[in-house]
């Protein structure tokens, strides 16, 4: 696969901002090598602090918000982390009794979050798994939660007795926003630039899907879609998760399985939009001679020592993290 520049019109949005923050807590049972709780936060995509029941510590590892100075804030958030750790270790007790399972590793996990748009609008979800299936979660606008199974439902009709909805949901719209707008005044530099992709195709073979494959851009937010003779492709297409970077950026891939013949009888466009550009990415894949592809892709040629190294999955974490008040 080769690449080489090519430009088409689209119409973006370059200095539009959607900021999230998403908390991740996992509640393990004792006797593995993990630490029994863990609490990670994320801000746009970003890691930027971590708990663990091992250290009782918040750690700060994103440069970005390791340097200011609200101690009472990060007091607080560290004596949150110990109440729910507290609070799951009882959780993971009564929903192994549900499934009447008296031993073996269980978890039990809750991951929430909102969003904050330009234009004020304010998402969030809340929602919780056991042994890493769905198990409840919330639904904002009715303010119900949505059980997955029968033991769900009796985990359910008990968070009705106090009125567990509505307190996620002020969370949720509320406090969750106001941390979140905290976090981004801390480093508005770092998220609120733009860093536009490079992207590629490639082909193991003839017979092998065409992977189309954006990377090193910010924000977390990307679409990659397909074509096929100018009409939007759903089918035979898988898009995978959007990965991080090493580098605090981010990376995603859409892979096309189609047939050899299929990809000689039709034309095929791969097309990446971010906020970063003022004109979407289009990558075309067209039948050369001796059986090779190439792509054509909108903003930067990509050589092939880029192929190799991009297409890693790296895990971020920041160095030289900073430790907080040890408070459980």
């Amino acid at each position: 696969i080769s690449t080489f520049p090519f430009l088409t019109a689209g119409v973006h949005c370059s200095e539009c901002f959607t900021h999230s923050l998403d908390f991740f807590f996992t509640g393990v049972t004792p006797g593995t090598s993990f630490p029994e709780f863990t609490a990670v936060g994320q801000v746009d995509g970003l890691q930027g602090g971590y708990f663990d029941s091992n250290s009782g510590n918040v750690t700060l590892q994103a440069e970005w918000i390791k340097d200011n100075k609200d101690e009472e804030h990060w007091t607080f958030i560290t004596q949150e982390a110990c109440r729910y750790r507290k609070a799951f270790k009882v959780s993971i007790n009564k929903t192994m009794q549900l499934f009447s399972h008296t031993e073996g590793i269980h978890t039990w996990q809750w991951t929430c979050g909102c969003e904050l748009h330009d234009n004020g609008t304010r998402r969030g979800y809340s929602r919780y798994s056991y042994d890493g299936e769905d198990f409840i979660s919330l639904d904002l606008n009715t303010l119900s939660w949505t059980a997955a199974n029968a033991k769900a439902v009796i985990i359910k009709q008990g968070w009705k007795e106090f009125d567990k909805a509505r307190s996620h949901k002020n969370f949720l719209e509320n406090i969750c926003i106001a941390w979140l707008q905290k976090y981004v005044e801390y480093g508005r530099a770092t998220l609120e630039r733009k860093v536009r992709p490079e992207a590629f195709l490639f082909q193991k073979d003839s017979s092998s899907p065409v992977v189309c494959h954006a990377t090193g851009f910010f924000p977390k937010a990307v679409n990659i879609s397909w074509q096929k003779d100018g009409e939007d492709l759903h089918e035979d297409v898988k898009l995978r998760e959007t990965l991080p970077n090493q580098d605090g950026t981010f990376q995603k891939r859409s892979v096309l399985t189609v047939s050899p013949e299929q990809l000689n009888r039709h034309n095929y466009t791969c097309i990446i939009q971010h906020s970063s550009l003022e004109k979407e990415m289009v990558l075309y894949v067209s039948r050369l001679s001796g059986g090779d592809w190439i792509g054509i892709i909108v903003g930067a040629v990509v050589t092939a020592l880029l192929v190799i190294i991009s297409v890693g999955v790296f895990v971020w974490m920041k160095k030289h993290p900073v430790n907080l008040l040890r408070v459980c």
